[in-house]
């Protein structure tokens, strides 16, 4: 009985971390960032897994990467960046033109 109430106790004190940790993420402020900081961050991030994804690509046929599957997935994470980041300008530029051909 004895093993159940220290089982207790320590899912009591995991509860416990968790919710202090809860209230200190509620009251700390959030850092606010302009719309052109996250787009910058966001094509750094996806020209920075293009370059993995080229290096990677290009140590495999080197011989010195053996993973081809973490090869493949950095290829396809490379892709999908692209993919979204193509399809954030088109909407971006169908949202311009549709603004542009208001009347005013």
């Amino acid at each position: 009985m004895s093993s159940i109430g220290g089982l207790k106790f320590q899912v009591d004190q995991t509860h416990l971390k968790a919710l202090a940790k809860a209230h200190e993420a509620l009251e700390a402020k959030p850092t606010r960032t302009d719309f052109s900081q996250r787009l910058a961050d966001g094509l750094k991030t996806v020209a920075s897994a293009q370059n993995e994804a080229s290096a990677l690509g290009t140590a495999f046929e080197a011989g010195t990467e053996q993973n081809l599957a973490k090869v493949m997935v950095a290829q396809q994470v490379s892709s999908l960046g692209f993919q979204l980041t193509l399809n954030v300008r088109n909407k971006a530029l169908s949202a311009y033109k549709d603004i542009m051909n208001m009347p005013v």
